[in-house]
């Protein structure tokens, strides 16, 4: 299966650095124009299936990115961002003057951020991978769109690269509306063809960690 990870178009709060998690935000006019431009992109791109988050910000993008195929566009709840409890609404700024430690471990060591009423990034990947292991299964040898979040893909993708979550943020950021591929196989292995519009090869030539 040959897999499209999407990540949704811009919001206001990604603008103001303020903490989304599972809140509903929905696009601004910024995003609203790269999901669009995104649907351009993908005119004569086939996909056998889309799937997408249950959350505003994706179902926007989705809907803005496929106009001719509303009927078919699949929610799943599991595809949502981490969820991160009383952060969410807040500006990063002001977490990292309360609690410095946790937002350190946040965008530093993945592996040990854990703030009481949020997921950890272990739980949010095991349910993604859950997703995507049920989207193989029902499309095996066919090419599948995904529009979902930041953490969430970059998660699916370490997973397919064979990555610790201390890596969770390895390589460049996910753009808004960018796009990555993967090819997985029916055993669930797989690898990572582009990431965030670029060849992999040379993303992971420049690897940040």
């Amino acid at each position: 299966m040959e897999l499209h990870l999407i990540r949704h178009g811009e919001t206001q709060w990604n603008r103001d650095r303020r903490v989304q998690g599972q809140a509903e935000v929905g696009l601004n006019e910024t995003g609203n124009r790269q999901a669009a431009e995104l649907g351009k992109r993908l005119a004569d791109t086939r996909y056998d299936a889309i799937y997408c988050s249950s959350s505003l910000r994706t179902k926007e993008t989705a809907w803005l990115a496929f106009p001719d195929r509303h009927q078919e566009l699949v929610f799943v709840d599991a595809l949502r961002e981490i969820a991160l409890g009383h952060w969410e609404g807040r500006l990063h700024a002001e977490i990292a003057a309360e609690d410095p430690e946790s937002q350190h471990h946040f965008w530093h060591m993945p592996h040990l951020f854990e703030v009481e009423g949020a997921e950890t990034f272990y739980q949010m990947q095991e349910r993604a991978m859950r997703a995507i292991r049920d989207i193989l299964r029902r499309h095996s040898g066919q090419r599948v769109a995904v529009v979902s979040h930041g953490a969430l893909i970059k998660s699916v993708l370490c997973f397919v690269e064979g990555l610790p979550m201390r890596d969770l943020w390895a390589w460049h950021p996910l753009p808004n509306c960018a796009l990555s591929i993967v090819r997985l196989r029916g055993d669930g292995s797989g690898e990572i063809l582009q990431y965030a519009d670029q060849p992999f090869e040379q993303v992971k030539g420049a690897q940040v960690v």
